[in-house]
């Protein structure tokens, strides 16, 4: 990638994206990869993520089977497939696999065996499969019920169960369930039921403990009521719960002393479009397409990180998993991180050698938009992707699609030392792709691009000043311009 123009090897491409890829990136998984929801644990030394997963390209969520992914504590740019955990047509009550497996949870049970928690799309019940690994396969182990049978979510008093969140603490499993459109005051907010020690059993019934938006008023959860994806950590010895608000792209927090509640509003960890962020640029713009979001917490040694997910595709249905690291006060609170390409980092990516583009964690065009809108709006030609050629599941190149005269791709943070040249590898378009180091910045310079059906590498004299960067890459010119990767060379 040295010349005015060459043209690209993808496969050779893919290995020099490889060895930058190592140091930890978001998405921390690969780029064909889509599993979101994320819940994230350690055992043994190692990190477990456990998450719905996406089908690149398909028509609704959590189209796949479970997958599992794992790395260890020492080094989080390291994840291993651990394969199907379970299998859609595994619960009895969905035996030829036509419903989806929404998002789960695990916990380790008293005897040392992992349960995984989940909800069916069709269906307001909570299953349960076991596993003695963390890593599974997971067999069918049971349905959520009440002492005389029938199945929680089911009877009269029930509101419909869904995204379960899971503590298991003291021989009591607490399991955290809901969802509640804004609009819909029959839906009352989070709930929390209390299971025997078979974690399958009610022993106590279920009590909300976060609001919807139609009971928010005067709680303090006003703007931020309960909309979706519980989840529940124990630090230091309070309890936090975790859940996506009506906002639908931010995921806030509410701590108490005990799992039962009261839960008190405290804020947000992230939001999946950058929304409220002002260290960078001013609160109220998005400076990513958002959209739904789910994760949590986890503590990997002495830190801790929020894991989250992010939108591609330009549609609902390819979510990605991202990772942020988050301080944690002495008052218990843990203010907003923004979205970065180096998550599970600790310190920027090196500034040198190639990168992919699909790490962008800024993605942007003239027309300025929120969300991805509904269903279908991908179709939309304004707006820039994410996105692959390679069917769902196979190994490939990811990259921004769909970049016309005004797009902008951001990555934040690189360790600049002495670039003098970047070489960017594009296809299709005709005109220059602009470099800043802030997103309202002045273009340090550009690098002319285009014209060509194949992927090129095209190369220019750039000068990147020394120390903490973020980089912005702006497209001007006409057509669509398809951005691959980007090198930072020095002289």
């Amino acid at each position: 990638m040295r010349d005015n123009q060459s043209r690209v090897d993808v496969k050779q491409l893919r290995l020099q994206l490889a060895a930058n890829l190592r140091q930890g990136v978001n998405p921390y998984l690969p780029g064909w990869e889509y599993v979101p929801d994320g819940e994230p644990y350690v055992y043994d030394d190692r990190v477990y993520v456990y998450g719905s997963h996406d089908h690149f390209g398909g028509y609704e969520y959590c189209q796949n089977d479970y997958v599992c992914w794992s790395a260890p504590t020492a080094d989080l740019g390291n994840w291993r497939y651990e394969g199907v955990i379970y299998p859609r047509d595994a619960d009895p009550l969905n035996p030829d696999g036509d419903m989806l497996l929404f998002a789960p949870d695990v916990t380790r049970g008293a005897d040392g065996r992992y349960y995984l928690f989940y909800v069916l799309d069709k269906l307001g019940v909570v299953s349960v499969a076991v596993s003695p690994q963390p890593a599974g396969p997971f067999e069918f182990y049971g349905h959520v019920h009440y002492p005389d049978g029938s199945l929680l979510g089911e009877t009269a008093a029930d509101e419909p169960q869904f995204d379960p969140g899971v503590l298991f603490e003291h021989g009591k499993l607490y399991l955290y369930t809901g969802f509640c459109m804004p609009d819909n005051p029959r839906r009352h907010g989070a709930m929390v039921t209390v299971l025997d020690p078979d974690l399958l059993t009610v022993a106590v019934k279920p009590a909300f403990v976060v609001p919807s938006a139609s009971y928010a008023d005067g709680t303090g959860f006003e703007g931020h009521a309960f909309f979706e994806a519980s989840s529940i950590r124990k630090i230091n010895g309070a309890y936090y719960f975790v859940y996506s608000s009506v906002l639908s792209h931010e995921l806030c927090y509410a701590v108490s002393a005990s799992p039962l509640g009261p839960f008190k509003y405290m804020g947000t960890l992230v939001s999946n479009c950058d929304l409220f962020i002002d260290s960078y640029k001013p609160a109220a713009r998005p400076m990513y397409y958002g959209g739904n979001n789910h994760g949590s917490l986890v503590q990997v040694n002495d830190d801790w990180y929020v894991f989250y997910h992010r939108h591609t595709n330009g549609c609902n249905f390819s979510r990605q998993g991202c990772i942020e690291k988050v301080r944690i006060l002495p008052d218990g609170s843990i203010p907003q991180v923004s979205m970065t390409s180096c998550g599970p980092q600790a310190e920027p990516l090196r500034g040198e050698g190639a990168y992919p583009a699909y790490i962008a964690c800024s993605l942007y065009c003239a027309t300025e938009a929120m969300t991805v809108g509904k269903p279908g709006d991908w179709m939309d030609c304004r707006f820039p992707r994410i996105t692959q050629d390679q069917p769902d599941g196979q190994e490939g190149l990811s990259y921004i699609a769909n970049m016309r005269a005004g797009a902008v791709a951001g990555f934040r943070f690189f360790d600049c030392q002495g670039i003098r040249r970047l070489t960017v590898c594009t296809r299709g378009g005709k005109g220059e792709l602009l470099v800043k180091t802030a997103w309202d910045g002045k273009a340090l310079g550009g690098v002319a691009v285009g014209g060509n059906n194949e992927w090129r590498a095209f190369t220019a004299g750039i000068q990147i000043p020394d120390g903490l960067q973020s980089l912005y890459f702006e497209y001007q010119g006409s057509g669509n311009l398809s951005f691959a990767a980007f090198s930072l060379e020095t002289d």
